[in-house]
């Protein structure tokens, strides 16, 4: 086989991001009526147990004649019968316009439909959300304006339902968009605001459940699954094409550390992990990374590349003052990890070890 074009990798998984997507959304065409019909029968149920005064008890009577005469259908449970009514009565009316208070709404609202409408049918949201979402959402959330939120995120990202819930449980909501970066002066305002919401902060690394008596094996998986979360936290779009991928400048060879082009932002992104806290130099390292990768892989087609470095505690006015006079599009995003003990923290790999294992699950990944 002759070798591949240097444009390959970027093609091939924009590809697949375009077939997810695809396929997502004729899931979600079959998955509407489906929704309607739940809202309708935990509608009625509401009904009559307000206007009739039905019990409780009456929903293990609906159950069982539901299942009589629609034995293969499996959504008539006491309990899916009970989220039904609490799913209608979470969402009275669907065709109830909502008026966004909350920011992070809005925002996430907007990059499914394209423009920042102040209000949308909350049907639109509800309707294309999985039935094994809401319930997520219902049970777990209690504010209508997180709920939308994650709706949307849901229908933007395609998220699966232990993604849903990995995000709801690192609070996704609190930490979107709180990146410290330079976009308002280095993009163009439509692609400000995009890049401000594709990156947050803090990405949260840390879900290693480790204990003293762990052995090194339990440590190794642990390991995996914290990789695991690693991918889940960068979110969607982002098609991976290397890490310390050799970039040479006149002789001189550089290696940034994870290198992606991101689909929906087209342009390529520049991750760099550094143990400790911020240090102003960091910024003109990865400033140097960004024109690299501008001048000998960005096309007339792709927009400016973007730095994004990871690092502890950044000092937020340290940061700032670092990256108000660069030109290229950076951003600095905290992220931690669970306090480990000392022998646990001995066990685990370094800064370079780290950036290889998330090679070789990126690598699994794509195998799937």
């Amino acid at each position: 086989m002759s070798s591949l074009p240097n444009n390959y990798l970027q093609v091939i998984n924009e590809l697949k991001e375009r077939i997810r997507s695809s396929q997502l959304r004729a899931q979600l065409s079959l998955n509407k009526e489906l929704i309607l019909l739940y809202w309708n029968i935990g509608k009625k149920i509401i009904e009559e147990q307000e206007n009739q005064g039905w019990g409780s008890k009456v929903i293990d009577r609906i159950s069982h004649d539901l299942k009589q005469e629609f034995p293969d259908f499996t959504g008539f449970s006491v309990r899916n019968l009970k989220y039904m009514r609490a799913f209608a009565d979470a969402y009275p009316t669907l065709n109830e316009q909502i008026k966004f208070s909350d920011n992070f709404v809005q925002q996430a609202v907007a990059q499914i439909t394209g423009n920042d409408k102040e209000s949308l049918i909350v049907q639109q949201l509800v309707a294309q959300t999985p039935w094994g979402h809401q319930i997520q959402i219902l049970t777990k959330l209690k504010e209508k304006g997180q709920r939308l939120f994650y709706m949307a995120k849901t229908i933007q990202n395609g998220w699966s339902r232990d993604e849903l819930i990995f995000n709801i449980e690192n609070k996704l909501h609190l930490r979107q968009g709180n990146i410290i970066t330079n976009f308002d002066q280095t993009l163009s305002t439509q692609q400000s605001k995009l890049a401000a919401h594709t990156f947050k902060s803090p990405y949260v690394f840390g879900l290693l459940n480790v204990s003293e008596n762990m052995k090194e094996l339990e440590v190794e998986k642990a390991l995996i699954n914290h990789l695991k979360s690693f991918l889940l936290e960068l979110g969607s779009g982002f098609a991976y094409l290397g890490n310390q991928k050799k970039l040479t400048v006149e002789g001189d060879d550089f290696f940034p550390d994870l290198l992606f082009y991101h689909i929906h932002l087209r342009c390529y992104v520049i991750f760099e992990l550094k143990i400790g806290n911020f240090k102003p130099e960091y910024a003109g390292k990865l400033n140097f990374y960004i024109n690299t990768v501008d001048m000998q892989l960005r096309s007339v087609n792709d927009n400016p590349s973007i730095g994004i470095l990871l690092c502890k505690t950044p000092n937020k006015t340290v940061v700032k003052y670092s990256l108000q006079n660069i030109k290229q599009a950076m951003g600095v995003a905290e992220y931690y990890l669970s306090e480990l003990p000392n022998d646990i923290k001995k066990s685990l790999p370094s800064e370079k070890d780290l950036i290889e294992e998330i090679n070789k699950e990126f690598k699994q990944l794509n195998k799937k």
